[in-house]
């Protein structure tokens, strides 16, 4: 369920019944309108500190154990703008906007600890996961991020703009559908849809860095998925017939599925940062955190051809490459039918 509240438009516009709506939506008693004005005025400053056109977006995130048992379901409440964008399909009925996704500033341990790295590469027998060391505390400025995969509906609306640096194919991907995410493109390829997104809108939208990713995907959360201590084939879509812990085996769907499809959002209103589809990071990719950054910025080399890094695993991919600390790279110039991506602005977002 959906409800909205745009943040900046006068409350007073609002009927007294909207006001008491808006104001059990946001856990206040019901009092007389003037107090509860300013009560809600102050509540909502409080929590977006930016001066945006900003709705209320609320839904349910879930906690499971190693069993797969749901143990814990919490309420999500977040802030969101959405994105127009050009109307080249008038005929269809698709989203014609990007959702964003407000993510609060703060600061989280990046990668996994040096144990758990080792029972991981002990129980799966692949030596990747050592890619995730050293674990380090990165601190992430408050930015926005689509709250799903870029979708075939809105890849289309931006090819068929206007070329920047290089053409991009209007429905590059396999499995056909408008609410499917865009898969089968590279890195440049999304790098373009960003910088023709920026060019429509008038905004900075790029690839997020990979300390962003992880920040976004775990939303708070320390576990090895922000659902939990393991995953389950009804919250996400991946390769439900292997089994990360102790949870029952699934459904192998064999293909993508509609962004947020499962409806089970993280705790900043994220949806699909586990499975469906692989998402392009703008960092080069680093064999180890090393030396990384620990601002949130991308970390970047020179050089036009260098690997990137690939976050969130998908549909084809086994459940322990979901994680949310889980990274692998591939050949920027690669667009394997697995390969999507999210987009991200910065909380000053005009050009």
């Amino acid at each position: 369920m959906h409800d909205y509240l745009l943040l900046n438009e006068p409350i007073a516009a609002y009927s007294r019944g909207d006001l008491n709506h808006v104001g059990n939506v946001l856990q206040l008693s019901p009092e007389d309108e003037g107090t509860l004005q300013k009560r809600l005025i102050d509540k909502v400053a409080a929590i977006v500190p930016y001066n945006e056109n900003l709705f209320l977006f609320t839904a349910e995130t879930v906690l499971v154990n190693k069993t797969g048992q749901v143990i814990e379901r919490k309420p999500v409440k977040a802030y969101f703008y959405d994105e127009n964008l050009p109307e080249v399909r008038k005929w269809k009925k698709a989203q014609n906007y990007i959702r964003m996704m407000y993510i609060p500033q703060g600061e989280f341990w990046m990668g996994t600890e040096d144990e758990e790295i080792e029972r991981l590469v002990k129980k799966f027998g692949w030596d990747g996961f050592r890619s995730e060391r050293p674990q380090h505390l990165v601190k992430v400025p408050a930015f926005y991020m689509s709250q799903t995969p870029i979708t075939q509906a809105q890849w289309q609306a931006i090819a068929a703009t206007a070329k920047i640096d290089i053409y991009l194919e209007t429905n590059p991907s396999r499995f056909k559908g408008d609410e499917l995410p865009v898969e089968s493109v590279n890195w440049y390829e999304a790098t373009e849809f960003c910088k023709r997104l920026s060019r429509e809108t008038k905004r900075e939208y790029r690839l997020p860095s990979e300390a962003e990713w992880e920040y976004a995907c775990r939303a708070g959360t320390t576990t090895a998925f922000h659902f939990g201590e393991t995953i389950r084939a009804d919250l996400a879509n991946y390769r439900g017939t292997e089994t990360y812990a102790d949870e029952p085996t699934g459904e192998y769907r064999r293909k993508t599925t509609p962004v947020g499809y499962f409806q089970v959002a993280n705790a900043f209103g994220l949806y699909d940062m586990h499975g469906n589809v692989w998402e392009w990071c703008a960092d080069t990719w680093h064999d180890n955190y090393d030396g990384a950054p620990t601002d949130g910025s991308a970390w970047m080399e020179n050089g036009n051809d260098n690997p990137s890094p690939l976050r969130g695993s998908s549909w084809y991919d086994n459940p322990s490459l979901c994680r949310s600390a889980f990274r692998y790279d591939s050949s920027r110039r690669n667009d394997y039918f697995d390969y999507g991506f999210r987009v991200v602005c910065g909380a000053g977002r005009t050009l």
